[in-house]
């Protein structure tokens, strides 16, 4: 197998709340796929949402990107992490406002309780604003030791999420 390798599925979430919302997802995606070693599967479509947790802030605009891959799962975080950073992503407060959060959801295959990249994401079953649009995307995924995606998502119906089709994210 010359050392590479397998491809793998990986699920990434994609949120801004900050300044330029679509901007900020749009510049995500195009950061994501301008490098070799990510080829796109499938873009969810863009829903507003209510923040879940953290301070009082303004609404976020959420997607989710479904990719295939050979990186390993560090090398894709240092990427997804270079992407916020280019888009002027800031940590200061967890959970607060944000102009980009990129999170790695899930890498087929993979389980890690190393805190850096816990995979699974170890609160995406408690999301709407990543469940909904990867059940549009995969009706049939689900996240290992979880369950099923639509049947997690069924138990999340007080979270706010509006489907925004006026907005479309392109690969």
């Amino acid at each position: 197998m010359n050392g590479l390798i397998p491809p793998r599925r990986v699920v990434l979430s994609l949120g801004s709340n900050v300044g330029d919302r679509m901007g900020a997802l749009q510049g995500a995606v195009d950061g994501l796929f301008d490098a070799p070693g990510l080829d796109p599967v499938s873009l969810s479509p863009v829903y507003e949402t209510a923040p879940v947790g953290g301070p009082e802030q303004g609404p976020f605009l959420n997607a989710v990107v479904t990719a295939d891959t050979r990186m390993p799962a560090d090398v894709l975080l240092e990427r997804a992490q270079s992407v916020e950073e280019a888009l002027g992503r800031v940590r200061d407060v967890r959970w607060g406002p944000r102009t980009l959060d990129v999170d790695i959801i899930a890498v087929e295959g993979e389980r890690s309780d190393d805190p850096r990249l816990t995979l699974p994401h170890p609160r995406a079953h408690e999301r709407a604003f990543v469940l909904r649009p990867w059940s549009d995307v995969d009706p049939g995924a689900e996240i290992p030791g979880r369950g099923a995606v639509r049947e997690l998502l069924a138990g999340l119906a007080d979270q706010e999420l509006r489907r925004r089709d006026d907005l479309v994210l392109r690969v």
